[in-house]
């Protein structure tokens, strides 16, 4: 009798409480308003898909029962050919086969032009940019305090003109 009654008065407030967060939901809204999204969505597909479909939405399941969403370029057809022609001739396409998920510039790169390389700083330069650095502590922490730099974790060891 106790375990009904207890059954019973459990279900009781797990109805009640969905019936709450539903009436929330659907706070704000007019009827009206809610009917014209339901129109909506069902003249887009976007209803959920039932049966072995469940998990996608109708206009996924019978594309050609409902209108594309037109596709926005930001690029005119010219521009998308000249990319492609570029990518044709430095080789920066995607090969497949046994080379999938690498470039046909890295497989054959004997066939490509090689890219040129992008002057960079000397030796000297990243050694000074360095000893700066370690004198200001900027460097990174390791061990638990990942993510910060040093003068972060020991604040008495750097000079506040260093930084």
């Amino acid at each position: 009798m106790k375990t009904t009654h207890l059954y019973l008065s459990t279900l009781a407030a797990l109805l009640l409480s969905a019936q709450v967060s539903f009436a929330a939901d659907a706070a704000g809204k007019t009827r009206e308003q809610v009917t014209a999204e339901l129109t909506q969505a069902q003249q887009i597909g976007n209803l959920p898909a039932t049966g072995i479909f469940a998990g996608q939405k109708l206009n996924e399941v019978y594309p050609h029962r409902y209108p594309q969403a037109a596709a926005i370029s930001g690029k005119t057809r010219e521009q998308v050919k000249e990319e492609l022609a570029k990518a044709v001739r430095s080789g920066d396409l995607p090969a497949a086969g046994i080379y999938a998920g690498q470039k046909l510039n890295e497989v054959y790169p004997h066939s490509y032009p090689h890219a040129e390389a992008v002057a960079g700083k000397t030796r000297k330069q990243v050694k000074d940019e360095l000893v700066l650095a370690q004198r200001a502590g900027e460097l990174p922490a390791a061990g638990v305090f990942a993510g910060m730099t040093l003068n972060e974790v020991y604040p008495q060891l750097y000079s506040r003109e260093a930084n």
